[in-house]
């Protein structure tokens, strides 16, 4: 078939069809229960688990998990070799660096992890930087449609530079209080802030090291969440150039040892920090130098994206899939900290996985199945930099150009019901309208992202299918609680990110309350099995970035 852009009428019309009780998606949507899913996220978020690492035996009792529950919900492998994983090649990666920086020939203190994380993502055993000119670039972006140039044709080879986290903050000329849309698109987030595209133009350039000066507002956590995810082993993808044309030593500073590098440099970090928002800044060399020595132990290792399939009921369009994602992974276990040493990841994302898993029940139950196929994917090693997302969209199990839409949880609302629902990229694509007509049969509104600034569209897995085209529905909890006063919902994710976001302490709270959690989670399951059984296909928006990948796929597919 040909996907056609969905209507307002349709959309409406999908939905209906979608929940009717006599196809049987809302009694299976009622399948979906607070009891179960809490079962479910005290299984993944045990010690047992060991935190779930990619690579170790918390591995293995996870996929093995998965498994099972798949299995006992009758559903069939996903994997068309008749397995329920795809493989997937990884090196672990443990740098154990000494850094030392002088600054006019004075040497400025700096220790590992406390005032500087460095590693390599290159699979070598040793990284040797000697003393390299340090220059400042400012947001390190190179951004035509914007009229922006940070490095200015600069020749940055063999150099480490130091960069600013997140998009350039420009204030609109007509009002002072807010930032100009029209560039980096205001308070939200465009992926030239994230850092991932930070160490990809510095490796373009040829850099010896690039090291970002982490800043907790803009970066959306604390310098500690750094520490405890660059800081330990990394994993990347098995690769065949074993990653030689990456920079080869990637860090962050803190914020406070950055304006001490600067100042004992001769140079205003604060100064040069305003000199960065304009569209004149040129690269600035410091008078500094860094040096860098790195051991570097390898492992390689297979991990596992672990795969379901319900088979759609119409042979015209089950060839065609829905897709929903959730990463199964965290941090596992460190043994270097003192008291707590497993990383439980109880809302990330013990919680998404098991909403999975009970969104799969959900369309088990159905009495008649949907028309078109559903994949329920668990990926690995997102914590890792969406690695198992990664290799599946570079490499899908069926061909992106059949797949409908990928919708991904991470992380379930755990503080109870709510008015609304935070939509994550909201203006991106149609799925926006399905899931608003959705929302509104619960009497609930769908909202933009409170903190856009935070790029939380660029850091979960439905982001690998954006960038290959597949339309993507990623949201986060409502912040509007009921019979909560206002400000409760922001104060609660703040203060999750504050105290428990990739720590030791993200575990199952004794005010959990999964009521919330559970109206979502019917949502995702709704909104799915309407573009299961829809007639038309979901579509980016015009002026989206990911619009001409996704037509393009399509085109090739009907030519």
């Amino acid at each position: 078939m040909n996907p056609r852009r969905i209507g307002w009428a349709g959309l409406v019309a999908l939905l209906l069809v979608g929940c009717r009780p006599e196809a049987g998606g809302a009694g299976a949507a009622e399948t979906i229960h607070p009891d179960s899913l809490l079962a479910k996220i005290r299984v993944l978020a045990s010690d047992e688990f060991e935190g779930r690492g990619p690579g170790t035996p918390g591995e293995e009792k996870t996929v093995q998990y998965l498994t099972r529950q798949f299995q006992q919900l009758g559903l069939t492998p996903g994997n068309p070799d008749g397995s329920w994983t795809q493989q997937v090649g990884m090196v672990g990666i443990t740098t154990t660096p000494e850094v030392s920086f002088t600054a006019r020939g004075r040497p400025v203190p700096m220790r590992v992890p406390d005032d500087i994380v460095v590693a390599t993502l290159r699979h070598v055993n040793q990284v040797q930087i000697p003393a390299s000119d340090v220059v400042f670039v400012g947001y390190g972006i190179e951004a035509p449609e914007y009229q922006w140039d940070d490095w200015k044709g600069v020749d940055v080879r063999g150099k480490v530079v130091i960069m600013l986290v997140n998009d350039p903050p420009i204030v609109s000329s007509s009002d002072s209080t807010r930032l100009d849309d029209a560039v980096f698109r205001g308070k939200a987030m465009t992926y030239y802030g994230r850092w991932t595209y930070k160490y990809e133009t510095a490796s373009a350039r040829g850099a010896a090291a690039a090291i970002i000066v982490h800043e907790e507002g803009p970066a959306g956590y604390p310098y500690a969440v750094v520490v405890g995810s660059r800081g330990r082993e990394n994993i990347d993808i098995a690769r065949a150039d074993s990653n030689r044309g990456r920079v080869p030593i990637e860090g962050w500073i803190h914020l406070d040892r950055a304006r001490a590098l600067f100042t004992a440099a001769g140079q205003d970090f604060d100064a040069l920090k305003r000199a960065a928002l304009t569209r004149e800044f040129r690269p600035v060399p410091l008078d500094a130098k860094a040096s860098i020595r790195a051991k570097v132990a390898l492992r390689s290792f297979s991990s596992q994206n672990v795969v379901a399939r319900l088979e759609g009921a119409d042979p015209a369009v089950r060839d065609e899939y829905v897709i929903y994602s959730a990463h199964w992974d965290h941090l596992g276990r460190d043994t270097t900290i003192a008291g707590d040493q497993i990383y439980n990841g109880a809302l990330d994302n013990a919680s998404g996985t098991a909403g999975m898993l009970e969104i799969a029940r959900a369309f088990s139950s159905l009495r008649e199945k949907p028309r078109r196929s559903i994949l329920f994917l668990a990926v690995t090693a997102e914590e890792k930099g969406l690695l198992g997302a990664q290799y599946y969209a570079e490499n899908p199990l069926y061909p992106l150009s059949r797949t409908v839409a990928d919708i991904n949880i991470d992380g379930v609302n755990q503080w109870g019901r709510t008015s609304d629902l935070t939509l994550v990229g909201y203006g991106n694509s149609t799925l926006d309208s399905l899931l608003g007509e959705a929302a509104a049969g619960q009497g609930r509104v769908i909202k933009p992202d409170a903190e856009p600034e935070k790029g939380y569209f660029y850091r979960s897995d439905h982001f690998e299918f954006a960038k290959k085209g597949v339309p993507a529905l990623y949201t986060h909890s409502g912040i509007e609680y009921l019979e909560k006063p206002a400000g409760y919902g922001l104060e609660k994710r703040q203060r999750y990110v504050a105290d428990d976001y990739h720590k030791p302490s993200d575990e199952i709270k004794p005010d959990w309350d999964l009521s919330g959690a559970v109206e979502d989670l019917r949502l995702f399951f709704q909104v799915g099995l309407s573009l299961a059984n829809g007639t038309t296909w979901p579509e980016w928006k015009p002026g989206t970035e990911f619009k001409a990948v996704r037509d393009s796929a399509l085109q090739a597919k009907t030519d």
